[in-house]
């Protein structure tokens, strides 16, 4: 019984002196705002760095932020980008020292095939809050969708020997934000193309071009064999380096 006592002292002893201590996590989108709500939001994971424990676990929510202020004004030093509604994820972690931690997302959450992670590490003192602005990581990259032709979709070459296939993909920035000709992201600046295999071998690649509504890039595509077809459209922006990615398989016969 007095061993129990004293073990029971030393945790409460050692619990009594940990001080909830706050870190709100941001995620944002490379040349955009902020991952939120309206693309699914990042997940956020707060490991001790030595142990590799999870100490706090959850999603970012809220809004992406004002455009106008993100991306459209000059910023000085210390200015801040968010408010009270921009996405965020506040992790409470109880600690009595000073604890190293790693903090990891992977965004935006509801779409995998373009998710992506990133991380990084900061020391947490004791009752030293990191809030306003918070803590935020940046994730590179594109949602790019293919539309048409659709995965693993069965079409006829006709009696001609040539048929259109209409190549059609759908591109947004990370954080959900819409692609126009001249807009604040603009069509014009990215390059997107497809590549196209037949029966796993490199055939061509063609360039997609902007539709004339939001986000969506296509070009009419003429083969003229049968056979199993793989085509990769990619999107990349010279000036940010962003990029991105999506992949389907149909056939000809």
């Amino acid at each position: 019984m007095k061993k129990i006592l004293t073990i029971l002292a030393l945790f409460i002893t050692a619990t009594s002196f940990a001080t909830p201590t706050r870190l709100l996590v941001r995620v944002k989108a490379k040349d955009a705002k902020f991952i939120g709500t309206g693309i699914g939001g990042a997940y956020v994971v707060v490991r001790n760095h030595l142990s590799g424990d999870v100490l706090s676990k959850g999603v970012t929510t809220g809004a992406s932020g004002n455009t106008d202020l993100i991306m459209l004004s000059a910023h000085q030093r210390n200015q801040r980008l968010t408010d009270a509604k921009t996405a965020g994820f506040e992790a409470s972690i109880d600690i009595s020292e000073p604890l190293l931690v790693d903090v990891e997302v992977t965004a935006p959450l509801s779409r995998k095939n373009a998710a992506v992670n990133g991380s990084t590490q900061l020391w947490l003192i004791p009752g030293k809050h990191i809030e306003g602005e918070g803590l935020v990581i940046e994730l590179p990259g594109y949602i790019l969708d293919i539309l048409s032709p659709t995965t693993h979709a069965f079409l006829t070459l006709p009696a001609s020997g040539s048929l259109t296939v209409d190549v059609k993909a759908s591109l947004t920035m990370l954080c959900g934000c819409t692609i126009t000709k001249g807009g604040t992201w603009n069509a014009d600046d990215i390059e997107v193309v497809v590549l196209i295999k037949k029966d796993d071998k490199p055939l061509r690649e063609q360039r997609l071009q902007y539709s004339g509504t939001a986000n969506i890039f296509s070009s009419p595509v003429a083969l003229t064999e049968k056979g199993a077809y793989g085509l990769s459209v990619y999107a990349y922006d010279p000036k940010t380096g962003n990029t991105g990615v999506d992949n389907i398989n149909f056939v000809i016969q």
